[in-house]
């Protein structure tokens, strides 16, 4: 017999938290409602004696980001306002855990060093929106995982 994920060890989207630290402030971004964080490698083509294909080598990184958020805070907005007005750019670090008391697979916190914003919403309205929102984009220079999720029983075999 085949053994199976149960069902409650999927993680909910929603039993998460988000902290940011720029310039010393630590922040509960508790207004986020959707990040997604990539790591993307750099490869170069390799070309190799008598093959017809070339193989991969992978030479780099780059981390990636976006998040959505509840239009409600001016920090971002600020920093982006000094940057245009003084060229002076700000980095902050970003850390995201997942915990769902119902799963198996406990707790995972990845800590995204450097982030540094694309650019950002400076002002928005839409009267026929329940709610506003934001979106940004961001790149990162290193992470961190201090805490991983559990390998699930039937996982390792």
């Amino acid at each position: 017999m085949v053994e199976t994920m149960n069902a409650m060890d999927a993680m909910s989207g929603s039993l998460a938290e988000c902290f940011i630290t720029v310039e010393g402030n630590r922040y509960n971004f508790m207004q986020a409602t959707n990040i997604e964080v990539k790591m993307s490698k750099t490869k170069v083509k390799v070309p190799i004696l008598g093959r017809t294909g070339k193989g991969n080598k992978s030479t780099g990184w780059e981390g990636t980001g976006s998040a959505t958020f509840h239009y409600n805070t001016s920090i971002f907005r600020e920093l982006l306002y000094r940057y245009a007005k003084t060229g002076q750019d700000f980095y902050f670090d970003m850390q995201i855990t997942n915990e769902d008391p119902t799963s198996m697979v406990g707790r995972q916190t990845v800590i995204l060093k450097d982030c540094n914003i694309d650019g950002g919403i400076l002002a928005k309205i839409d009267a026929e929106a329940e709610y506003l929102s934001e979106d940004f984009e961001f790149t990162f220079e290193d992470f961190e995982m201090p805490e991983k999720f559990n390998v699930l029983p039937g996982m390792k075999i």
